[in-house]
């Protein structure tokens, strides 16, 4: 499913932070390259030979009975989880407010001593914690879905130890960030939002920098893929120099996803010295290798077409006019709700209560904005990976048109959602439209 957060995701002050990992899934691109006039024929791409051509055209997305159920069952499962996590978010941040619990966090952070960033160590944990537990249930309930319909295959033990560093790696980013925040709020009581907003810009390379080295081999095992993969290193390079961005094959790597998914994927991301190229293992296992190049493709498109400086771009506004907002929005709150909750102010470490109840409300109603702006670059990326692959395989659009079709049975996606739903969540075109979109696409002359 095609969501810019699974279901379960908590939008909270750090996702202002967190979703620079996701923005910076490509190196910034500082101008459109366009397509080499030399590129690799056919018989420069691998393609092992138990690998058969397509026999029939793809030209919409379909499923057997059976899966369509399915299909239908998990996708409504998830759109429904999604919006009763953010009822739920909200419900648990208002009444962590209304029974005082915030404050008395505050209250036993500052008796404890005077220092404001040792005040942040006793209370910034102390209000992490239980808001991660009182989510829990949300998240326990979407890996049984994901594993009732054969999306996860991770056993729960390692699930739940993923959950755990995910949590202490939120708590350590939200230690850093709320207490840098509130030093600037003391500091700056009528202009924080500004100078928080200029010291993001910093934050984000940072972490769109150290991702791929220190977060993601966190969760998942990656090896280079010249050890298994010589001949895909081999096609992918080729692509990528026609491409305009040669990738090395000492940046190109394998995830084992097959340990916890079905899923299938590839992308780019890191930044300058981490920039680097991942494949999963399901999707070499899954699709044949001409349309593994084209996902491949897709991916470079990001590079090309600038999209990742774009999208920074855009997540600066973004957070300029939301750091502003929230500025105005917690002054507002707390004129006639703060007393009631034992805040006394901004600079109060209570008024984080506050501001997560901000923010929480300002990201569900961004989210059709963010989610319109990347569905415009997902297609974008879709046709330039279709110029890409063109003169490479007999029937380009088929592969393409193909893949799509084998993303969505292996990933169950809805093969018919609601305009509402695509409005709100996707953040990529509905999978039929851009199969269809593949299947129609221009040959180039001859």
């Amino acid at each position: 499913m095609h969501f810019l957060a699974a279901p379960g995701l908590r939008f909270d002050l750090l996702r202002l932070a967190l979703l620079v990992i996701s923005l910076s899934s490509a190196a910034p691109s500082s101008h459109a390259v366009p397509l080499q006039t030399a590129p690799p024929t056919p018989q420069d791409i691998a393609q092992p030979a138990s690998v058969t051509p397509t026999q029939n055209s793809t030209t919409t997305y379909h499923l057997s009975p059976e899966k369509y159920q399915k299909a239908i069952a998990y996708s409504r499962a998830g759109y429904r989880l999604y919006f009763l996590s953010v009822l739920w978010n909200l419900a648990v941040i208002l009444f962590l407010l209304r029974s005082g619990f915030i404050a008395k966090l505050r209250d036993f952070a500052e008796s404890r001593t005077r220092g404001h960033s040792l005040q942040a160590v006793l209370f910034v944990p102390a209000l992490f914690v239980p808001l991660g537990l009182l989510h829990l249930p949300i998240n326990l309930y979407w890996h049984h879905l994901s594993l009732y319909y054969q999306q996860s295959i991770q056993p729960w033990g390692s699930w739940f130890w993923d959950w755990a560093k995910a949590e202490l790696l939120e708590i350590a980013l939200a230690l850093l960030v709320v207490t840098l925040l509130f030093a600037l709020i003391r500091s700056k009581p009528r202009s924080w939002w500004l100078f928080a907003w200029l010291g993001a810009i910093p934050l984000s390379l940072f972490l769109g920098l150290i991702a791929p080295w220190y977060v993601d081999p966190l969760f998942n095992k990656f090896r280079p893929l010249q050890e298994t993969q010589p001949q895909l290193v081999q096609s992918i390079a080729l692509l990528s120099r026609r491409a305009g961005i040669p990738i090395p094959p000492e940046r190109m790597f394998l995830m084992e996803a097959s340990a916890k998914t079905n899923a299938i994927n590839a992308y780019v991301t890191g930044l300058g010295a981490s920039k680097r190229i991942v494949i999963w293992d399901t999707s070499i296992r899954r699709t044949r290798p001409e349309e593994l190049l084209f996902i491949v493709g897709h991916e470079m498109g990001h590079y090309v077409l600038g999209h990742v400086a774009k999208g920074f771009a855009y997540f600066l506004a973004l957070l300029f006019f939301a750091l502003f907002l929230a500025y105005r929005a917690l002054d507002w709150m707390l004129a006639r709700r703060g007393s009631a909750w034992g805040i006394r102010g901004q600079s109060d470490w209570a008024a984080l209560g506050a501001l997560l109840l901000v923010l929480n409300v300002m990201s569900f109603s961004g989210e059709p904005i963010g989610n319109a702006f990347s569905r415009m670059q997902e297609h974008a990326a879709d046709a330039y990976g279709l110029q890409l692959i063109q003169g490479l395989f007999p029937d380009p659009n088929e592969v393409a048109a193909h893949s799509f079709q084998v993303l969505g049975e292996e990933d169950l996606d809805d093969p018919n959602p609601p305009k509402f739903i695509v409005f709100w969540l996707y953040s990529h075109p509905p999978l039929n439209d851009r199969l269809q979109f593949a299947h129609n696409f221009p040959h180039p002359p001859k």
